[in-house]
């Protein structure tokens, strides 16, 4: 079954846009929202309103980011949470634009950035005002306790797709999440098994976010099957010692 020339270039696109993601961890990289670009693949909005997230090196490459994330507050935090040798794998900015900002289904961060034994935290902090009709975290209380079900691994099969899905899909109530609304300027903690969610933004309010993660080095190990790996160029860094 030869390929059509159009099948041939989406799959030379897909593989494109795979290698784009899938380097991106020591890069600062731009990702458009699904809703922003038409069956032709034209933007149908300006630029900076089409963008979904930029990652995952912001901590590491731009001095902004690199400054709130290793500042002496992000520190105190990290020991108050009795991190020991905490080290910064990837962070980013999630824009949720109006109109047209996606959701995020519900997920448990551990799924993607998974340590043995899992010692993750999330750090978010909101841009802006959120609430629930400009997209808010959602969570299921108590949900941290119950593990994880399903792991996003490399593909051991080859590049295409380059990561694939291991373990049990869990069927999640509406009803058992609570909303997290939160003013600009908040910083939410992210336990790595707490199972979370953000609606669709339908609002004419954007909802700017920047996130990072950390998790324990110490008796911890980052996992070889996660998608992001460290690079020669940028191990990752330690939250203490990084300058």
């Amino acid at each position: 079954n030869m390929a059509t020339p159009e099948q041939a270039k989406q799959q030379c696109d897909r593989q494109k846009t795979d290698e784009y993601f899938m380097t991106s961890g020591d890069k600062i990289r731009f990702f458009f929202e699904v809703d922003a670009i038409d069956e032709q693949g034209n933007l149908k909005v300006p630029k900076m309103e089409a963008l979904n997230k930029i990652g995952h090196g912001l901590h590491i490459l731009d001095p902004v980011f690199k400054k709130i994330t290793f500042s002496k507050k992000m520190k105190n935090i990290a020991r108050n949470l009795e991190l020991k040798n905490p080290a910064v794998p990837q962070s980013m900015v999630i824009l949720k634009p109006p109109k047209i900002g996606g959701v995020v289904v519900p997920h448990q961060d551990s799924t993607f950035l998974y340590t043995e034994p899992m010692k993750l935290v999330g750090f978010w902090i909101a841009l802006e005002d959120c609430t629930t009709t400009n997209g808010c975290l959602w969570f299921i209380p108590k949900s941290h306790t119950d593990g994880i079900s399903k792991r996003m691994v490399r593909n051991p099969d080859g590049p295409d797709p380059p990561t694939i899905m291991r373990g049990e899909d869990r069927v999640y109530k509406d009803e058992d999440f609570v909303p997290g609304e939160v003013k600009k300027g908040t910083l939410v903690l992210i336990h790595g098994e707490v199972v979370h969610k953000s609606e669709a933004n339908r609002s004419d309010k954007s909802r700017h976010i920047y996130t990072f993660h950390m998790y324990e080095q110490d008796g911890v190990e980052w996992s070889k099957d996660n998608w992001q790996q460290p690079t020669e160029a940028h191990p990752f860094p330690s939250l203490y010692t990084f300058h």
